[in-house]
């Protein structure tokens, strides 16, 4: 019999704290240590490090993101936050995944009592999952603005081809074209901090890109502001009908299922509710599956470190309608679910790290491909 995993919860609220420790304790997960605040636990937490720490991001002496960072530096180790749905709070939760948190769960300011002891709230599924990361690839986070690729003075091969991909541009014009390619991106737990990565390194000259991130309503507007003030690129939460066009990436929005339709010569996004498809919304296979119907040979699809399989039959179904397809490598992933499924039905042509992934894309659009 295995090991029942060993849980330590940091949280201000006395009421917090006993009923998630409740509800962990009720799936046959081991509460080792709770605390108030990071600095009653930390010597706690050095006596007997758990496998992973559910903590509060507003809480008195050490906020959640100060510990959190000093925890990545120090002991890196899985962490999932607690949030309010509040913009704030949304806001506070992308910087909390851009220093190294596996993943959150959102606390409402109303019922929160029903919430903590309700087990569907998403709390048990996501510390499981967060046992499984791998913390230590995670990617650094960066501060602000775009940085220099993969953080070298040296011109690298990403920086190289972003130079010859712009000299086939001759004017600012050029980026209100539609693209004539499509850039089609999927990722789940640990994306937040991959993404960034790779939209840092891309020049403002890339094909359009659409983008599904599993994220929940309101989060993924602070996603996209967070991204477009670190990239050359302009990243917006997609809106129904929003065009796809060069240098711009469109961020699924929590709770809303995106697809890509053509519309005469030009490539949109329809925005719409609908059914979980693979238990998420949005979905990833939703939008490769649109992608591989509109664009076909036209597409590049990438899918990302995430938990589950979400995305890999979409991947499957572009690669067969003549679209380039990568998955990132499992020594890479936060988590190796998605792009693991997709390896192993055949649906990626080219298994890359994530490191490599910047200059694979460019090379790809360079080449025509």
């Amino acid at each position: 019999m295995s090991q029942a995993l060993r849980v330590a919860v940091i949280d201000d609220s006395a009421v917090v704290r006993k009923h998630l420790a409740g509800l962990l304790e009720a799936a046959g997960i081991r509460v080792t240590i709770t605390a108030s605040d990071p600095l009653f636990a930390w010597p706690k937490l050095e006596a007997a490090w758990p496998d992973v720490i559910v903590l509060d991001v507003e809480m008195p002496r050490m906020d959640g993101i100060s510990f959190l960072k000093r925890l990545m530096r120090e002991h890196p180790m899985p962490v999932v936050m607690c949030s309010t749905l509040t913009e704030a709070g949304c806001e506070t939760t992308m910087q909390a995944l851009a220093a190294g948190a596996v993943g959150f769960v959102t606390k409402p300011k109303l019922g929160l009592r029903d919430f903590l002891e309700d087990p569907g709230n998403g709390l048990v599924g996501m510390v499981r999952a967060a046992a499984r990361a791998n913390v230590r690839v995670m990617p650094i986070a960066a501060e602000s603005g775009p940085a220099s690729p993969l953080g070298s003075a040296k011109p690298s091969a990403a920086a190289s081809l972003a130079s010859s991909l712009a000299s086939s541009f001759t004017s600012n014009a050029a980026m209100a074209e539609t693209t004539d390619r499509v850039i089609a991106f999927g990722s789940s737990t640990g994306g937040v901090q991959t993404i960034e990565a790779v939209l840092r390194q891309l020049p403002r000259t890339m094909p359009g890109i659409v983008l599904v991130q599993h994220m929940p309503e309101k989060f993924t507007q602070s996603f996209a502001a967070r991204l477009n003030s670190m990239s050359e690129l302009e990243v917006l939460e997609a809106k129904d009908g929003d065009r796809v066009i060069n240098g711009r990436v469109l961020v699924a929005p929590g709770g809303r299922h995106m697809q890509l339709r053509r519309s005469g010569a030009q490539y949109v996004v329809e925005v719409r509710d609908g059914p979980l498809v693979n238990h998420h919304k949005p979905s990833v296979d939703v939008l490769f599956k649109s992608v591989a119907q509109c664009a076909g040979r036209n597409a590049i699809g990438a899918i990302f470190t995430g938990m589950g399989e979400d995305g890999a039959r979409g991947l499957l179904e572009m690669r067969k309608a003549g679209a380039t397809t990568l998955a990132q490598d499992e020594a890479s992933c936060v988590v190796y679910g998605m792009p693991k499924a997709a390896a192993e039905m055949g649906a990626a042509q080219h298994v890359v790290a994530l490191s490599a992934m910047p200059a694979a894309l460019l090379r790809l659009c360079s080449q025509g491909v």
